[in-house]
């Protein structure tokens, strides 16, 4: 017999999030894109998910001058784009990143890159015409595409849009 206390802030599962949280609990995903048929709040109760995983997981990074592949069929939002980033870095369900901060860490290693490589970025028209006016928190407006583009050549990834 155990008694256990928890203390602190554990808040429930939304609804919405539920169906997430049951599919990913049965396993990580066979293939990539098993988030593409979300809306926006699955994709991001998804990545939620992903960066807690990918937080607590222990990487091995690819030697430099590794090519990444990033398929952008579906990349139509925020938690797209980083869904799609983190499956190109560290396949099916990897994390690399879920906003341009955690980007940044995501370069400095320990996350399954190292300086220099390529990402080679396919459909990105699709990225780009669903990211090219985002709203940031201060209500102007930035191309996200391109923002990211320029964190990653900053971390040392090259990036080809195909």
């Amino acid at each position: 017999m155990i008694d256990l206390e928890l203390d602190g802030d554990l808040a429930p599962v939304p609804g919405c999030a539920r169906p997430i949280w049951e599919r990913r609990l049965a396993g990580p995903p066979a293939g990539p894109g098993a988030w593409a048929g979300l809306d926006t709040r699955g994709r991001d109760a998804w990545l939620d998910l992903v960066r807690d995983r990918g937080c607590r997981l222990k990487h091995e990074d690819r030697p430099a001058g590794h090519t990444y592949e990033l398929d952008g069929r579906h990349i139509t939002d925020g938690p797209g784009l980083y869904l799609a980033l983190g499956e190109a870095v560290n396949g099916p369900g990897g994390y690399f990143g879920g906003c341009l901060d955690a980007l940044v860490d995501c370069l400095r290693g320990a996350f399954g890159y190292t300086a220099p490589a390529t990402l080679l970025w396919r459909d990105a028209a699709t990225a780009r015409e669903h990211l090219s006016g985002v709203l940031a928190s201060d209500g102007e407006m930035y191309d996200l595409v391109a923002t990211v583009r320029e964190v990653l050549a900053e971390g040392g990834m090259r990036v080809t849009f195909t």
